[in-house]
């Protein structure tokens, strides 16, 4: 399995900047019970169809420790999981759900402290009764996920890290870090000044 420990402390905000738009999830996947929930690891992926979770279901007992569940189902009126799966989850090891789809229980959720990012919570169950493949391409939140892609989730979005580009963003990611806490904010502020003049003037504005 892929080592995404380095990417634990990058910001969603300098991965987007660096891979683009279509590596981040539409802005309605979010951390399900607060703005500090956080999680870094290799996609383990899931596609489940519209109201049913059995390969979630499944996805808990095979995925690695340190994995990420990225689910593929578009589902938003039938829970993909809830307390048990993701208490059994946490349990095992996974590092958090991302899933284009709801769960329920995120009271349970919210208090063992397991990141689960999706689109909300409704209370109803879904079925179990259809069995696809586990770790292919799957689409969530509007993106390409392969097994291994690296994910990392804040309170700012979703970024998927193509486990190809892996060792090239995340070198760029610690540059830029690094670059930004060298400046002070009176630094970025005279050179980001100089660049908004700049615009301005080359777009004929004169106030």
């Amino acid at each position: 399995m892929t080592d995404a420990t380095e990417f634990e402390d990058i910001p969603t905000t300098t991965l987007a900047d660096l891979l683009g738009h279509a590596q981040v999830l539409d802005l309605g996947v979010r951390a399900l019970w607060g703005p500090m929930a956080r999680l870094a690891g290799p996609a383990f992926t899931v596609r489940c169809p519209p109201g049913d979770n059995l390969m979630l279901h499944a996805a808990i007992y095979r995925a690695e420790p340190g994995s990420v569940v990225v689910v593929e189902s578009g589902d938003v009126e039938y829970a993909l999981a809830g307390g048990n799966v993701c208490a059994v989850a946490q349990r095992r090891g996974i590092a958090g759900f991302v899933v284009d789809g709801v769960i329920r229980d995120v009271g349970e959720v919210r208090a063992a402290g397991f990141p689960v990012f999706g689109r909300g919570v409704v209370p109803i169950p879904g079925v179990k009764k259809t069995v696809l493949p586990l770790n292919e391409r799957v689409r969530c939140g509007g993106v390409a996920v392969d097994a291994g892609d690296v994910v990392v989730a804040d309170e700012d979005g979703v970024v998927v890290v193509p486990g190809a580009r892996r060792a090239e963003v995340l070198a760029g990611a610690l540059a830029r870090l690094i670059q930004e806490g060298a400046e002070s904010l009176d630094e970025w502020e005279v050179a980001h000044r100089a660049r908004v003049d700049e615009l301005l003037r080359a777009g004929g504005f004169e106030g």
